[in-house]
């Protein structure tokens, strides 16, 4: 054997790589994936989604349309507070809750009548919603001619609601 082997030692495995801290471009994906998702939320999360904002108005037609053909076979108590209720939930998907929620008798007819974008005359013709839900059984007759301008001034106010989208997205 030569002099110098017997000085050589065995070489020893590597320490293992620790996980922590993690290299600079690792701080650098996970920057990139918070402010990608930072921007999605921003871009996507904070205005109304297009499919949602299409089944509020989808149900509520729905609702509306069913309404007019059951009026028949309901009284006209029964038709003036499910009308009066679907206005309030239409009201408050279009406009939300904070800003007609908490308004009643006159100030919501009022309301009505300032935020309808198809101009219907709700001073002069739903007054009766305010009164027919809480009048006695016998008092309570309300002509079906006014159910339907009723019925049809919702109608309208829903699919009125759908136009200044239509017209944001197509840039006028």
């Amino acid at each position: 054997m030569p002099a110098g082997i017997p000085q050589i030692r065995d070489i020893h495995g590597l320490d293992p790589i620790s996980w922590w801290p993690p290299g600079p471009g690792w701080w650098l994906i996970g920057l990139a994936a918070i402010l990608a998702i930072a921007a999605l939320w921003l871009l996507f999360g904070r205005r109304e989604h297009p499919l949602v904002a299409a089944k509020w108005q989808r149900d509520a037609r729905r609702r509306l349309r069913s309404l007019r053909r059951r009026q028949a076979q309901m009284n006209s108590k029964e038709v003036a507070g499910e009308l009066s209720e679907l206005l309030r939930r239409i009201a408050m998907a279009r406009f939300g809750r904070t800003s007609c929620a908490g308004l009643v008798g006159e100030e919501w007819i009022t309301w009505l009548d300032e935020h309808d974008p198809a101009g219907f005359d709700w001073q002069r013709h739903a007054a009766v919603l305010l009164e027919m839900p809480y009048a006695p059984p016998d008092e309570a007759s309300m002509e079906r001619p006014l159910i339907n301008l009723l019925i049809d001034a919702a109608l309208a106010w829903v699919s009125a609601s759908e136009q200044p989208k239509k017209r944001a997205e197509a840039g006028v």
